[in-house]
């Protein structure tokens, strides 16, 4: 599977318009995809109250396998999150507001297939002929966090995998990095 390098990450990132209500929604969704390496509908189900700030965390209520988990969020996510929540969200919302924190500007949750729809646009917005669209920031963000040094088992927990086999997948460690290892401890 393709992952992304931290420069394209960035490129597709600054191919969303922001000074649309839309782009900055999409922004806030696709940094978070990038920041914190969740499944799209893990990220479709968030509601409001599972963002905490201050602590820079995220609750995936019932993720895959039904199971929680707290895993950090960065904080340039946080940022536009933040953004999103005090420049769009509240326009959006119908009531009942169920909490669902992204939402589409009839209050309800964001479509699966339209957020992957609207991945794989921003990808090849940005010039990037990698296959992928949601789950390409994932595998991303785990290459890259092991790759900078993460233990294996931070990412695995992070991913919310039950099997260690299973992370290891996610990471693929390229070339370069392994030469630049083995030149410097051997």
């Amino acid at each position: 599977k393709d992952i992304l390098t931290a420069e394209e990450a960035e490129k597709i990132m600054h191919v969303i318009d922001i000074t649309d209500c839309f782009g900055m929604r999409d922004r806030a969704m696709l940094e978070t995809f990038y920041s914190t390496g969740m499944r799209r509908l893990e990220l479709l189900n968030l509601k409001v109250r599972d963002i905490d700030f201050e602590k820079g965390m995220v609750m995936v209520r019932k993720g895959k396998g039904f199971k929680d988990r707290l895993i950090p969020i960065g904080k340039r996510a946080l940022f536009w999150i933040g953004k999103y929540l005090q420049e769009v969200r509240k326009y959006f919302v119908r009531e009942p507001d169920e909490g669902i924190l992204f939402i589409t500007r009839t209050g309800t949750a964001v479509n699966r297939k339209n957020l992957t729809k609207k991945a794989a646009d921003y990808i090849r917005k940005a010039g990037i002929s990698k296959s992928g669209s949601c789950h390409i920031f994932r595998h991303t963000m785990a290459t890259l966090l092991h790759e900078s040094g993460a233990d294996i088992l931070h990412v695995q927990q992070i991913l919310g995998h039950e099997r260690l086999e299973t992370t290891q997948i996610y990471t693929k460690l390229n070339i370069k990095k392994i030469k630049e290892m083995h030149d410097k401890l051997h």
